[in-house]
């Protein structure tokens, strides 16, 4: 079976600053599964593997064994930034007065169903 991995000019896909298996010396990869088409990816999990070819074949027998899912998404963990969960407040507070985007006054009728 041969999986298609997009070319990006001038990045290794291994990224050399992803954290590595003390054991194998193999890059982490963090797994995102999309389980139907229509849904979005979800992350499922981590694993080691030495190359993006390894890490979506391993994905799919970890993490999609009983045909859970449509499509994998493997990205190298040291490519994937995040903010600090200790500046939630600081980063996500200016939301916080804008009660209008979230439609919790709304009523909706019981012929609609579910939304």
């Amino acid at each position: 079976m041969s999986y298609s991995v997009p070319e990006v000019p001038g990045q290794d896909i291994a990224a050399d600053d992803a954290p590595r298996s003390s054991s194998t010396g193999w890059p982490l990869w963090e797994v995102f599964v999309r389980q139907r088409r229509g849904l979005s990816h979800v992350h499922a999990g981590s694993l080691h593997a030495a190359d993006v070819e390894t890490a979506l074949q391993n994905a799919r027998d970890v993490y999609t064994r009983r045909e859970e899912g449509v499509s994998i998404w493997v990205v190298p963990s040291g490519e994937i930034h995040a903010t600090d969960p200790y500046d939630a407040d600081a980063m996500f507070e200016p939301f916080a007065d804008k009660p209008y985007r979230h439609p919790t006054f709304y009523e909706i009728p019981d012929e609609v169903g579910y939304m």
